[in-house]
């Protein structure tokens, strides 16, 4: 049996959305975007929204609007994507690793205070796998110390943890629309933020800083643009923002069959010998489903699935053991021993909603094969 890593769950209704989009005069940044930011502001229950080609865009621009500068430091996870780091550094600020907890792969809120110093400006938590970190505990430690707190959201549209969603104990969240993601357009990202001030600045940045944007300036009559900072090219298109517009009335129930199989997943690999699972606390979105095993025998496992037909990944590997954030950061493997540990323990067996039964099943049975 074959079983993909990922398929996406679009529907004709997408497709058609597209088809409208590419039989209208207008491609780029405009009303269906427009219409898409209106529509997951009031899913976040967040203000205001910025639709983006990418989270790491997303994040890059919010950073810059809270002033990030060079010789600045933003505390993170070393158990994550590289963008959560390398944005960071894009505005010439120092990324500073926190270790994770044991039992779920999270940002240790227990280890942040320690890792201030006079030039930490924020905190940028990931909320890993689907499950969210303790906003709770981070909310409180940055206003102890007057930090901002940025969320990766890239993972986690959908979940909740103590009351609180992203989004609502930050300054901004930022989330991805990649080919992978529960909400999905091939590539694309977004803020969500509380202020209009650094909403309209992120629009501005994310148009190389121009006075206007093509839509403003093809409707109404004819205005002069201006450059009124250094920008970047972050806008997303009309296109893609058509494949998100209805998308997104689906979300919920798309984690509800994702819930089922979690569920499956979980009963079946329940008892397995060399197999666990981290911890999800709070409700998760459930984006990844990952397997904790012996370190010595991961890759050798990884390759027996793959050669059974099982698509299979790693997130991730601990980022400060990657060669250019080791080389420029100057972290050894062992400054952050459990989010090397997981890295190097971590298999993302497939998670989306058009997995059948038998395909389930099918998982169950040959992991716990081959784990043993």
């Amino acid at each position: 049996m074959q079983v993909e890593f990922y398929r996406h769950s679009l529907e004709e209704k997408d497709m058609d959305n597209v088809l409208a989009v590419l039989r209208s005069v207008f491609l780029t940044s405009g009303p269906v975007g427009a219409k898409f930011e209106a529509k997951f502001a009031d899913f976040t229950g967040i203000p205001h929204v910025v639709a983006l080609s990418s989270c790491s865009g997303a994040m890059h621009l919010t950073l810059l609007a809270l002033g990030l500068a060079p010789g600045d430091e933003v505390i993170t996870t070393p158990m994550t994507f590289i963008a959560t780091s390398t944005v960071i550094m894009h505005c010439g600020a120092k990324p500073v690793y926190v270790d994770v907890e044991p039992d779920t792969g999270l940002l240790d809120a227990s280890k942040v205070e320690a890792a201030i110093t006079p030039r930490t400006k924020g905190i940028l938590p990931v909320h890993l796998y689907g499950a969210m970190c303790d906003m709770k505990a981070l909310a409180a430690i940055a206003q102890k110390h007057n930090l901002f707190i940025v969320e990766d959201c890239a993972h986690a549209i959908e979940c909740s943890r103590d009351g609180v969603r992203p989004g609502e104990m930050s300054e901004a969240s930022c989330y991805s629309f990649y080919a992978t993601k529960n909400l999905t357009c091939g590539e694309g990202g977004a803020i969500a933020c509380h202020g209009a001030d650094m909403a309209a600045l992120a629009r501005q940045l994310a148009n190389h800083g121009m006075s206007k944007n093509a839509s403003g300036r093809y409707h109404g009559k004819y205005e002069h643009w201006d450059m009124v900072a250094e920008g970047w090219k972050y806008n997303l298109d009309d296109i893609r923002a058509a494949l998100l517009v209805d998308q997104l009335d689906r979300l919920r129930g798309l984690r509800q069959r994702r819930q089922a199989i979690v569920d499956r997943y979980d009963a079946g690999f329940a008892g397995a010998p060399g197999i666990t699972r981290p911890r999800a606390p709070g409700t998760s979105a459930h984006h990844l489903y990952t397997l904790w095993v012996d370190p010595e025998r991961r890759d050798a496992i990884l390759h027996e699935l793959k050669g059974r037909g099982i698509g299979v990944a790693v997130n991730y590997r601990a980022i400060h053991t990657l060669t250019h954030l080791r080389n420029t950061l100057g972290y050894a493997p062992e400054d952050f021993p459990e989010a090397y540990r997981i890295g190097l323990s971590t298999i993302t067996l497939p998670l989306y909603p058009k997995l059948a039964d038998d395909q389930i099943d099918y998982v169950i049975e040959t992991v716990r094969d081959v784990a043993k």
